[in-house]
């Protein structure tokens, strides 16, 4: 029996599949040793390192072309730099995964507040909220799709993100969105004790009254309050109730900041 292996002893070996084998030879990557008299292609230990090679820089994500180019060069200098630029590749989907991560977990602690709290209004302690203006549009006014497109503003990953109404007793509401990497913080909303109702409504014409009755609440309970109300559109949790818009109405009771959530200047 001579030194090399079959194409099957070879797949089986380097646990890939036959059908890959003929791919990387069809894309001039790898070669058998030789072809016997039986049209049987034979593989020897040289085909093996190859291959070990190809699979590495394949798990590395490395398309075929780039590998064939890479194992063209002859240069250590060439390595280095493909498996650095590996690196920084890597280091970015691993950022991804870890933001991708924090957000399910908060959509999942978010959906189980939902479902402890909705309906009922309680205090709870806040920490500050530093946020960036979207837009502003006029109170009485119905957001609607229009008015989201001509916005020059764009928000980043509109779809997991809560946008704060901001109700300052005027004839204008203010949308806001927490600060994105890198960005100033254009007003703070302060830490302190927040009364704070979560509630699910089918239809968006709900929420005057349903904002009305938490004012009217809140003013018996704890008389005329300075900080604005704010109310929290959490569309993500709609992925738990389709039919159903989720949000949260706040408002500060006892802030634990001076600045009273004044913007920032």
């Amino acid at each position: 029996m001579g030194a090399e292996i079959t194409i099957g002893e070879l797949a089986e070996l380097m646990q890939v599949s036959v059908h890959q084998i003929r791919y990387f030879e069809e894309k001039g990557l790898l070669l058998p040793s030789y072809t016997d008299t039986n049209q049987y292609r034979k593989y020897g230990i040289d085909q093996i390192y190859q291959l070990s090679q190809i699979m590495l820089l394949r798990k590395l994500g490395m398309p075929v072309q780039a590998i064939k180019e890479s194992m063209a060069e002859d240069g250590q200098q060439a390595m280095e730099e493909r498996l650095h630029h590996s690196l920084v590749e890597i280091g970015g989907e691993i950022a991804r995964l870890q933001l991708l991560e924090q957000f399910i977990l908060k959509v999942l602690q978010e959906q189980r507040d939902f479902q402890m709290e909705k309906q009922n209004c309680q205090v709870m302690r806040r920490e500050a909220m530093p946020l960036q203006k979207w837009f502003e549009m006029d109170s009485e006014a119905t957001l609607d799709a229009r008015t989201l497109a001509e916005q020059s503003v764009r928000v980043n990953a509109l779809s997991e993100t809560d946008i704060h109404y901001i109700y300052d007793r005027t004839d204008t509401v203010s949308l806001y969105t927490a600060v994105e990497p890198g960005g100033r913080a254009q007003r703070v909303l302060p830490a302190g004790e927040y009364l704070s109702c979560r509630l699910q409504v089918t239809d968006e014409s709900v929420l005057k009254e349903e904002i009305g009755q938490f004012s009217r609440y809140a003013e018996q309970e704890y008389g005329e309050l300075p900080g604005p109300l704010v109310l929290i559109e959490k569309s993500y949790l709609s992925l738990f109730s389709r039919d159903k818009l989720h949000y949260e109405i706040l408002l500060c009771i006892e802030s634990g900041d001076a600045t009273g959530g004044a913007d920032a200047r």
